[in-house]
């Protein structure tokens, strides 16, 4: 059984190359998945005319998979020529990583590299991720219009846009619209799934960004504001029965955060003699076994979601040196006062080495250990709590 759900990647880079004469980079960036060892393209951003400093309003949606690791790398080009194939286009950097470690970190900001492992110049690309809900709903925004001319007063304008609709303050969605030759422009009504929008998240805020348009890419900032997409929890029978009745308000969940994660290894004598091939700890001069598979393919995944990449590693149903008394929670790298390993490299170094020095024995009692992650559990949840926002409600 596999868990697939869909994120959302928002883009933007900072200094690129300037790889034009008489104007400045128009960069677009590319989306690859590693898939069997070579890099397929997924989507592409759209171009960002003259600018080294785009945020790029198209959107990369990923099936993410949380127990594959999933490789993927950002390039960012010049485009040059009207063209798909990527050779006819400048190089201006590129950025490797894996879904995990975006999804674990909500917004990474790292610097790009060229092909040859060199820095791309002082360019840096952002990445940031959304989870997109399942969410069928729509947002038709009408009767959308300003008058500029009270906005800048005593200033010539003449060509105005929405530039972007923003779902956060950096990251958008855009909307395209350019209404020429007025100071009072009213935009067509258009319609944004509410999932693309906000994510389904009605009380969050929308940043909403007025130019006037210019050829060269070069838009000159008028204004600015910020709004909401806002539905109130409505319960029937009060509003029937009230006339002043507005909501019942909102709750809304922000944030819910997993500390770590702890391996727990069975040192029991069921699993066979570790020095027989057919035990699943088996003492392989080749250097892999059963147990050692395991957290090699678990660990690689959970670890891109801790930022310390520090996990308690415990055992349990062994004889223990040196008075041989049967443990079921010990620390695997022998230390009780700190029984953490640096990664999933020292989780096997510290399995690698207990092994010979312990005895299998019984039964199978992991409750101690469920116990300890409960305690650890219940510390980090003093220290940081899931935050739960309320909003008062309506008469």
């Amino acid at each position: 059984m596999h868990c697939v759900t869909k994120v959302e990647l928002s883009v933007c880079c900072a200094s690129l190359l300037d790889r034009d004469v008489a104007s400045k980079s128009d960069p677009f960036c590319v989306l690859f998945q590693e898939v069997d060892g070579s890099w397929a393209e997924l989507s592409r951003t759209e171009t960002a005319v003259n600018n080294l400093n785009p945020v790029f309003g198209v959107k990369f949606q990923v099936d993410y998979h949380f127990e594959e690791v999933q490789k993927l790398k950002f390039a960012v080009f010049d485009e040059d020529k009207c063209s798909s194939q990527l050779y006819e286009h400048d190089f201006l950097g590129e950025f490797i990583c894996t879904l995990g470690v975006i999804v674990s970190n909500k917004k990474l900001h790292r610097p790009l590299v060229l092909a040859n492992g060199k820095p791309a110049g002082k360019g840096a690309i952002t990445v940031m991720d959304m989870w997109l809900w399942f969410d069928n709903r729509t947002v038709t925004i009408r009767h959308f219009y300003t008058c500029v001319r009270k906005l800048r007063e005593g200033e010539f304008w003449r060509n105005c846009k929405v530039r972007r609709f923003f779902k956060l303050v950096v990251f958008s969605h855009c909307v395209w619209q350019v209404i020429k030759n007025t100071l009072d422009p009213v935009w067509k009504p258009f319609t944004v799934p509410l999932i693309s929008l906000c994510n389904g998240d009605v009380d969050r805020n929308i940043k909403v960004l007025c130019y006037d348009y210019d050829n060269d890419g070069g838009h000159d900032f008028i204004g600015e504001f910020y709004t909401t997409v806002d539905f109130d929890c409505i319960n029937p029978k009060k509003q029937k029965k009230k006339k002043n009745y507005k909501n019942s308000g909102v709750i809304i969940l922000k944030s819910c955060k997993v500390k770590t994660f702890t391996v727990g290894i069975d040192f029991t004598a069921s699993n066979g003699n570790p020095r027989e091939p057919s035990s699943l700890h088996y003492i392989n001069p080749l250097g892999s076994n059963e147990y050692l598979s395991a957290i090699w393919a678990v660990g690689q995944i959970i670890q891109d979601y801790d930022s310390d990449k520090m996990f308690p590693a415990l055992g349990f149903g062994a004889q223990l040196p040196p008075d041989w008394k049967v443990s079921h929670e010990f620390a695997v790298n022998f230390d009780p006062t700190n029984p953490f390993c640096a990664g999933v490299e020292g989780i096997v170094q510290a399995y690698s080495t207990c092994l010979p020095h312990i005895r299998f024995y019984g039964p199978t009692n992991f409750a101690p250990i469920i116990s300890h992650v409960a305690r650890f559990a219940s510390q980090a949840v003093q220290q940081d709590r899931a935050s739960v926002r309320t909003r008062p409600a309506g008469p």
